[in-house]
């Protein structure tokens, strides 16, 4: 199932990041985030709707120094001003992959993470299970059957 985002979906990811959202034509959004303090600085750009063999997906992409990333099929996020911190996620099936994007410019990706570890007692978890089970642990409070972007539908 994939949502729509809506211009006031990419304000509030932009709010969150402290950096503003430039379009790139119609279905393409641009956020560049910097930390100079830690000499970072990431671009992150939000594809709507890319229709793939007649099938809509949305799909965010990271650059940064050395390193480039896509989350495909993105299906909600949670856009944090007490993290500080955006969480794009997609799930499929019992298989939850997450990349999150910090107002410093930090950028962590978990991918194809199963429920199994996310329902789980993450003090039990090995320690580099238990970073992912706490990153991703936010994912279990969005209802993907009942799902809107919009605040007032939830």
């Amino acid at each position: 199932m994939v949502h729509q985002f809506t211009k006031e979906n990419i304000d509030a990811i932009a709010n969150v990041l402290k950096t503003e959202a430039k379009p790139l034509g119609n279905d393409v959004y641009r956020l560049e985030v910097s930390n100079d303090e830690e000499g970072r600085k990431l671009a992150l750009e939000i594809h709507l709707g890319l229709d793939i063999h007649g099938d809509n997906m949305n799909m965010v992409s990271v650059y940064a120094q050395n390193t480039f990333l896509q989350l495909h099929n993105c299906t909600a996020f949670i856009a944090s001003d007490m993290l500080k911190q955006v969480t794009f996620f997609g799930k499929e099936q019992e298989r939850t992959s997450g990349l999150i994007v910090e107002q410093t410019a930090g950028c962590s990706l978990y991918a194809n993470v199963g429920d199994a570890i996310l329902n789980s007692d993450f003090t039990q978890l090995p320690e580099d299970l238990m970073m992912c089970a706490v990153a991703l642990s936010l994912t279990e409070s969005v209802d993907l059957d009942d799902f809107s972007f919009e605040e007032d539908d939830q």
